[in-house]
């Protein structure tokens, strides 16, 4: 591909294995389509861990570890399949227990959350936090993404703008833009988070890819040598420009979030001008392309 001359094109993961003693997975348009896991993925892991590999999975949910697991587990993923799990609902929660910069401490304690019901597990074990649904009454707002699949970032406006209005700062415990869930394309915490910043607001991001996850999933991991580390998304934005910021390699899954732009279907290799095009726009590339997490 002209312009990206030190990126592998593959068909799965095994060419790889010798490079590499750990890998940092994402989990969503990777493991799985956030219903079931895609085809080959169980095997891969199967593969990768009986072979020594360290696996730390990193995952842009606004959850705690915890409730991703238990969700992995009911798709087939149990904690046999890797030895760590991250997330940014974790890194947030930790944020909020700890405040752990001047940012942080100035929060206060009243805070306005945006996002569905369940996400609200997310607050459990911050017994000092009390939350509130008017603006007016909130000291600062944490954005876990759109409460629904349908909705859109102007169904957010008035809430956003009477928000920025107050100055309110938000802590985004999603930085992810879009995700896939089955065939769907379905806004995340990121969009709004943008939105907000365009109006003037201050945002402080948890999850990928900022520097502090992936942090914490390289000690977790305990490889000293980050030539030996290889992180796996399907997400230019996040997932290999945090594994650029971060210092390690990194391997792009096509049939994500990217599939459709890319011009080709789950499974099948992406079109190889625009994939040319893409890496070629500027920003980190990837060490490897593949089209699905495959052995």
């Amino acid at each position: 591909m002209s312009g990206t001359p030190a990126t592998l094109l593959l068909t799965g993961l095994a060419p790889l294995m010798a490079r590499y003693d750990g890998f940092i997975l994402d989990l969503w348009g990777v493991l799985h389509d956030g219903e079931r896991p895609y085809p080959g993925v169980v095997d891969c892991l199967d593969r990768l861990t009986a072979a020594g590999k360290r696996l730390c999975l990193l995952s842009n949910a606004p959850r705690r570890i915890d409730a991703v697991a238990g969700i992995l587990s009911a798709m087939g993923i149990t904690h046999h399949h890797y030895h760590h799990l991250m997330t940014s609902g974790e890194a947030t929660f930790e944020a909020l227990a700890h405040r752990p910069d001047p940012w942080h401490a100035r929060l206060g304690r009243r805070c306005l959350h945006l996002g569905p019901e369940h996400d609200r597990l997310l607050f459990h074990g911050l017994p000092d936090l009390v939350l509130v649904t008017d603006p007016d009454a909130a000291t600062f707002v944490v954005n876990t993404g759109p409460s629904t699949y349908d909705e859109t970032p102007a169904d957010y406006g008035p809430v956003l703008d009477a928000c920025a209005r107050r100055r309110l700062p938000m802590v985004c415990a999603n930085p992810d833009l879009e995700v896939m869930v089955g065939p769907r394309r379905v806004l995340c915490a990121g969009t709004l988070a943008r939105r907000y910043e365009d109006l003037g607001g201050s945002v402080r991001y948890h999850g990928k890819p900022h520097a502090e996850v992936y942090r914490r999933c390289l000690t977790l991991l305990g490889i000293s040598n980050r030539r030996r580390i290889l992180g796996i998304g399907d997400s230019l934005h996040t997932d290999i420009a945090g594994a650029a910021a971060a210092g390690i390699d990194s391997a792009l899954v096509t049939g994500g979030i990217l599939c459709q732009r890319l011009g080709g279907r789950w499974g099948l290799p992406p079109d190889r001008d625009r994939l040319a095009d893409l890496l070629g726009a500027g920003g980190p590339c990837p060490t490897a392309v593949l089209p699905s997490l495959i052995w």
